[in-house]
């Protein structure tokens, strides 16, 4: 599958016309470098979004499942929210994000390690779900690689603002910060405000509508969920919209913008495993 085409014709990895395997630039889209050197058909073989949902949900579980073991029998089992959560121990030693791992410990990357733990089976089950969901529709406007970075982003984001309002900020209603936070929420917050920015820079009413039914759908589990981290998913969602207006889905992806996306998955998992080295030196 992953075999370099030479000669022809391949599908440009932006706009999906035929181009020349050595043409410079997309004559329709005006991206550079269309067939990626002969390596786009390959790539396309992975799906319209490269490959990058069966590389989270992978890595979520493979994360999650560490987690239960190092949790060494202190496993939640008392609410279906809860069932299969790991200790708190175990979420603290493979990144959780928070006031606690943040200033208390001086954890600043476990902003990035944070959107990929999970606290118990339900909450992975529904974010691998919503990430099916929405990281290939996100892939569709624009592109894999900004996607990707909208994804990556917009963790940083949730997450920089619950830690923050974890140690600065008084509790109000559904609004606490998090003293340990964790979850890929607010991720897929980012990449639904993404969708919307698309909707408001390109007109699209449908786009529009269907980001606002799933701000709703955010809006309705953060008022009848108990422990849900609303000002991850408020920061994630403000994240992923200015990164993608800032990104331009009417422009074409280029190259550079999957080298930062594959720059940006790689810190991610960096971010893992610095905290499991920092958590073990404790």
């Amino acid at each position: 599958m992953f075999r370099r085409q030479r000669t022809g014709s391949v599908i440009c990895t932006s706009c999906g016309v035929l181009v020349g395997v050595d043409d410079d630039t997309c004559y329709n889209c005006g991206r550079r470098n269309p067939g990626l050197w002969g390596w786009a058909p390959a790539f396309r073989a992975l799906g319209q979004d490269l490959g990058f949902v069966p590389f989270v949900i992978g890595t979520c579980i493979v994360v999650y499942a560490l987690m239960l073991i190092f949790s060494r029998g202190s496993i939640e089992m008392s609410s279906p929210f809860s069932l299969m959560s790991p200790s708190t121990v175990s979420m603290f030693l493979f990144g959780a994000s928070g006031s606690v791992p943040v200033f208390q410990y001086g954890r600043w990357w476990t902003v990035l390690s944070a959107g990929w733990l999970h606290a118990g089976l339900m909450h992975i089950f529904f974010n691998m779900w919503a990430t099916r969901q929405l990281a290939p529709a996100t892939a569709d406007l624009y592109g894999p690689g900004r996607m990707v970075i909208i994804y990556v982003v917009a963790g940083v984001a949730g997450f920089t603002l619950s830690s923050v309002a974890g140690e600065y900020f008084p509790s109000l209603f559904i609004l606490s910060g998090g003293r340990f936070t964790v979850g890929a929420s607010a991720s897929i917050s980012g990449l639904i405000g993404a969708i919307l920015a698309y909707g408001h820079r390109s007109g699209s009413g449908m786009a529009r509508s269907y980001a606002m039914s799933n701000v709703m759908m955010l809006l309705i589990m953060g008022f009848l969920i108990p422990g849900i981290d609303n000002y991850a998913h408020f920061g994630g969602f403000s994240g992923g919209y200015l990164a993608a207006r800032a990104l331009d889905p009417l422009k074409p992806e280029r190259v550079d913008h999957l080298a930062i996306a594959v720059g940006c998955l790689a810190a991610s998992i960096l971010s893992v495993i610095a905290s499991v080295l920092h958590g073990l030196y404790f």
